[in-house]
């Protein structure tokens, strides 16, 4: 079966089964018990492979840690595990062997329950417990949304486990598509698009996150590390590792998030793609008050989509009045308009030779007051590098066109390009999307930085200055006539032909009625 067969059958096996599962359960909510599930079953068989690897390696060809008892196990094994991999599972705890009981097993949720606990305590007092603590905390195994009694809801989860293991993923190092990690990005992308806003923050379209990958790593043969300072589900961030490669970013990913339930799915989503517990280092809280990689080199590369008119504290807090992320542009972004805060924190954290590509609300290019003060700010320090308009409705939650913003500190020249991309898409059910040819063009129009009539126009500051700080693509690039033109002269001779027809006619009617 091609990449691409498979990649549909997998999708419509999990469109079947969330739809089969969820019953009265918001689709939004119960994402987090199917996303959990697959998670469970991915580090099982993720252990499982690489402990049988090692001892088919040693000569022992039939080994199979699954079929082993516990007891067997011996403390000095155990840890050896934990400071490989970051975590330990018994083989009576990996999801197979789960599975095979379930339906057997009355007390099925205070099972599962022991064994994400055991999970996530096997890591404790080592370097990656940060990153396996709390990872299951959302699954509330004895929630009444999945059933009234304690049998409607073993019953539920026997079905979910059932479910999870019939999905046909292969083996995750040999799977072509990456069924684990395509199987979640699809789950996420299905939620959202079915949850609207709820969902849809937490998530940025593949298409979206591809072409800002492709801007901020634009130029570079590796970079020391990519950032995202509102990470949702880690989506752009993996899609540096997919495009940029995992060897050229040495190190690591980057993220921040304050919701709980998506910085747990974040964690979940890097471990799925095969990131080391080494590798990344999510966090979890509010970036603008609280922003937890402050002490790290600064970044050469940063991604994000940051939530668009969030309420924060602004001028209200004296720590970020005197916070030097913000205090340099002398103004603090609107009490209910960060999006800007989120622009001048990235800006803060990104390095000399870095770039930072953004996705952003429209009204921050033109607006007046403290934003017209922080984009002049922007402007002056001369570190906007381009200023892309995207296609409108391209995001859950929003039909709005939003934009990208790209920054870099090490620029030669003093221009800004804007480019106006808002027609390279297409419509699919009722979203747009950028398709491949789509994300070319865009990127090779910022990639040349060139004047190209209707598409793109490099402006100096000092224009920009001229037209009062306004960032707005709309005012530097002339948008193409696409009426249809019309040939006066012409028009205005076809009709002296079609009246010159006509009095023609008229006199030969005449000329007949006379001869009656």
């Amino acid at each position: 079966m091609k990449d691409k067969d498979q990649q549909q059958e997998l999708h419509k096996t999990i469109w079947n089964l969330a739809d089969e599962l969820r019953g009265n359960v918001d689709g939004w909510d119960f994402k987090q018990y199917v996303l959990g599930m697959l998670f469970y079953r991915f580090i099982s068989e993720y252990l499982r492979d690489y402990i049988n690897e090692g001892e088919i390696e040693a000569g022992d060809l039939d080994f199979d840690y699954a079929q082993l008892d516990d007891e067997i196990i011996d403390k000095e094994t155990r840890q050896d595990l934990i400071d490989e991999k970051g975590f330990f599972l018994y083989p009576s705890q990996l999801f197979e062997n789960v599975l095979k009981n379930a339906d057997n097993d009355k007390n099925l949720n205070e099972t599962l329950e022991k064994i994400f606990l055991g999970f996530e305590t096997s890591s404790t007092a080592t370097e990656s417990e940060s990153d396996f603590k709390g990872l299951f905390d959302d699954l509330d195994l004895n929630s009444g949304k999945l059933g009234s009694t304690v049998i409607e809801r073993n019953e539920r989860l026997a079905k979910l486990l059932k479910s999870i293991g019939d999905l046909e993923l292969g083996s995750f190092r040999d799977h072509n598509i990456d069924a684990f990690g395509d199987a979640y990005e699809y789950l996420m992308s299905m939620y959202a698009s079915q949850a609207g806003k709820s969902g849809g923050e937490y998530y940025t379209p593949q298409e979206v996150s591809e072409l800002l990958t492709l801007i901020a790593t634009h130029g570079k043969e590796e970079i020391n590390g990519i950032y995202d300072p509102a990470c949702g589900s880690g989506s752009l961030l993996l899609k540096a590792k997919k495009l940029f490669g995992d060897k050229k970013i040495r190190g690591g990913y980057y993220g921040q998030e304050v919701n709980l339930t998506t910085y747990n799915l974040c964690r979940m989503n890097m471990i799925l793609h095969d990131v080391s517990y080494e590798k990344f280092d999510i966090k979890l809280g509010d970036t603008l008050t609280n922003p937890q990689h402050e002490f790290e080199e600064p970044f050469d590369a940063i991604v994000s989509n940051p939530p668009y008119s969030l309420h924060w504290e602004g001028k209200d807090n004296p720590v970020l009045v005197n916070d030097e992320r913000f205090s340099k542009a002398g103004a603090l972004a609107p009490k209910t308009k960060a999006d800007l805060a989120f622009v001048l924190h990235a800006l803060s954290y990104l390095s000399e030779q870095g770039t930072a590509a953004i996705v952003c609300f429209p009204g921050i290019l033109y607006r007046g007051g403290a934003e017209k003060k922080i984009r002049q700010y922007l402007v002056d320090n001369n570190f906007i590098d381009s200023v892309i308009q995207l296609p409108p409705n391209l995001f859950f939650g929003t039909g709005i066109a939003t934009c990208i913003l790209v920054f870099r500190k090490d620029k030669t020249d003093n221009d800004i390009l804007f480019i106006d991309a808002s027609k390279y898409c297409y419509k699919s059910g009722n979203k747009n999307k950028l398709s491949q040819e789509d994300i070319k063009k865009i990127y090779d129009l910022y990639a040349k930085r060139k004047d190209v009539k209707y598409l793109s126009q490099l402006v100096s500051n000092d224009k920009i200055a001229e037209e009062d700080y306004n960032l707005s693509v709309s005012t530097y690039v002339e948008p193409e006539d696409t009426r249809e033109k019309i040939d006066i002269e012409a028009v205005n001779k076809e009709l002296e032909e079609i009246v010159a027809k006509e009095n023609e006619l008229r006199k030969k009617i005449i000329s007949f009625i006379k001869t009656i």
